[in-house]
């Protein structure tokens, strides 16, 4: 059987599905390109050779002319671009697949204009299916424009040869209608878990939370009442929460945060010291270089993970695969990651419930152990090596699907 010629397309690189692109060329296992905008194109193609430019028909970056199809309108400039590359493209070579993301390399110019296999990548449909914080809601206008969102993910569904979507929670989040054309395939990382480290006798106890954003659907809240709670009660412990304050969010409580505070607050992280101020004591390292990042995780002994709502995070990949001992909700994303009491703990949302674990696991190293050695294999098989070849099973399979 002969190499699949498989173009993936993304507005941004790095982005979703950019180290699949190259490890199937680089492992010779597909003929791939990845379609990017011209900026990012220049900024990376020394180091990524398969970098193809595509220009968006205008801006993508920032209002387009009305905000309540906004969406829709970016979406129709990025896949009028992408149709372009792509049919220049095809003079060249043939093309089996093109794997898009569903927002930033919109697809829906490309339903029956060119003669290959469509994967779409959703990440969820809307944010009205992946959840808010009743405490901090979208306004009507972002309510509104979120319709349109789904629409374009619904119609992505319909039209695609295949959808792919990186966990079950986020395809239960689909109309069932639509479950028979949605797959479910999360993402290969190449993380290099260390060394186990050795516990000197006079290093503190860690207790860590690391999130691309400290923010409230990553549960930041939920750490540092927590935190401030085990620091009244006099436990010894450090703490220590990596992520960046101000990074954007998925979520709207920033706008809250903004709207309440008329700017004397800079962000939800301070608002969420305001309520539990014996947090103070946690360290907050900031937006970090990844190889300090992955440095201050393997300090940490025990981390909180109290995802309110999420469908593929990678930190708690990036935390598993280094051999973290984890303690997580048990539903949604979190629940499909981790096996309670296999390579970390599942509890339900109940401060006392998690306190009780905490408190427990600070005094039973082995127990910490064995949840560490089963995460690192949880990471293992996330692997990019391990997970090539599942995606290539599925791009095989909307190709069939094509023919049909």
């Amino acid at each position: 059987m002969s190499r699949p010629v498989i173009v993936f397309a993304g507005s941004v690189y790095p982005g979703q599905l950019g180290l699949l692109c190259e490890y199937l060329r680089r492992e010779k296992l597909a003929e791939s390109y990845f379609l990017t905008t011209p900026g990012y194109t220049q900024a990376n193609s020394h180091r990524v050779p398969n970098l193809i430019p595509f220009q968006p028909d205008g801006k993508i970056v920032g209002p387009q002319s009305y905000y309540y199809s906004s969406k829709v309108e970016r979406s129709a400039r990025i896949s009028r671009g992408l149709l372009a590359a792509l049919l220049e493209l095809r003079k060249k070579t043939r093309i089996d697949v093109i794997v898009t993301h569903s927002l930033w390399g919109a697809p829906h110019f490309l339903y029956n204009e060119i003669d290959a296999a469509i994967v779409s990548y959703i990440e969820f449909p809307s944010y009205e299916a992946h959840g808010w914080d009743p405490d901090y809601p979208p306004n009507l206008a972002q309510r509104l424009g979120d319709r349109n969102t789904e629409m374009l993910h619904f119609h992505q569904v319909l039209k695609s040869d295949l959808t792919i979507v990186p966990s079950a929670h986020s395809k239960a989040m689909f109309p069932t209608e639509l479950h028979g054309k949605i797959e479910v395939q999360f993402e290969g990382f190449e993380i290099t878990p260390p060394p186990q480290p050795e516990h000197a006798p006079d290093k503190p106890f860690t207790i860590g939370f690391a999130a691309r954003d400290l923010s409230n659907a990553k549960g930041i809240d939920i750490y540092m009442r927590l935190a401030d709670r085990l620091i009244g009660e006099g436990l010894d412990a450090r703490f220590v929460a990596i992520g960046d304050p101000d990074a954007s969010t998925y979520g709207y409580e920033q706008q809250w945060v903004n709207h309440h505070y008329g700017g004397k607050v800079k962000n939800f992280r301070d608002h969420a010291l305001r309520l539990y101020p014996r947090a103070e004591r946690i360290e907050f390292p900031g937006k970090l270089p990844y190889d300090r990042f992955a440095s201050l995780i393997g300090e940490v002994d025990l981390f909180l993970y109290p995802l309110r709502f999420g469908v593929a995070n990678w930190g708690l990949m990036e935390i598993l695969a280094r051999g973290g001992c984890v303690i997580a909700p048990d539903r949604g994303y979190a629940s499909e990651l981790i096996i309670d009491d296999v390579n970390g703990c599942l509890l339900p949302d109940d401060d006392d419930k998690w306190i009780e674990m905490i408190k427990a696991l600070k005094d039973d190293p082995e127990r910490r152990a064995r949840y560490s050695k089963a995460a690192r294999k949880t990471g293992r098989s996330f692997h990019i090596s391990a997970v090539a070849p599942r995606y290539l099973r599925l791009f095989r399979q909307a190709m069939n699907a094509r023919k049909r």
